[in-house]
């Protein structure tokens, strides 16, 4: 049985795992200086939340092979540290945690991703993101994100519907809801 439910405090352990396990992918493609040993430390994970970064897991058989964070930031929602287990990968728990959280939302959902990181860039785009241009990326990412200029240099945003489109729907709030 699978399904998609908030994730309780009890699963920040389970979180890191899928995190940092489906994050070394990243290594060697991103650039060295952005690259560290764990991926998300465990204060990191805990700023996060704290910051409101709200993660969402899919679970099989229960347990998590899949979390997606969703965080809410002035005008526009964000997804936060998406991954999936590497022996999960391919068989739809991103479109399906993504799909879940677009639900959620009815306003602009933006994504930042490395830019290097071609197969993230190309998932997005096939759930119907855009990439913004470069100078429009810079200014996101400083208004939306906290990230160094490094990380700013070597990124994309991603946006849902496009930034050069209105959202079409009123707020909404977010539930803890359960889909099986």
């Amino acid at each position: 049985m699978t399904k998609i439910h908030r994730c309780r405090d009890d699963a920040r352990e389970a979180i890191l795992a899928i995190v940092n396990t489906a994050a070394e992918a990243y290594r060697g493609v991103i650039p060295a200086d952005r690259w560290h040993e764990p991926y998300m430390p465990r204060d990191e994970l805990d700023c996060e939340i704290a910051a409101g970064v709200m993660f969402w897991g899919y679970e099989e058989d229960g347990e998590l092979a899949g979390v997606m964070g969703f965080q809410l930031v002035h005008d526009v929602d964000l997804i936060r540290h998406a991954y999936v287990l590497p022996g999960s990968q391919r068989r739809g728990i991103g479109g399906a945690l993504l799909k879940h959280l677009r639900q959620l939302s009815t306003r602009r959902i933006l994504v930042g991703t490395w830019e290097a990181a071609h197969w993230a860039i190309s998932f997005y785009r096939r759930h119907g993101f855009e990439l913004v241009t470069p100078a429009r990326k810079a200014a996101l990412l400083k208004t939306y994100w906290n990230v160094p200029d490094r990380q700013i240099e070597v990124s994309v945003v991603l946006a849902s519907p496009p930034v050069d489109e209105a959202p079409t729907k009123p707020r909404v709030a977010i539930a803890d809801e359960v889909i099986e």
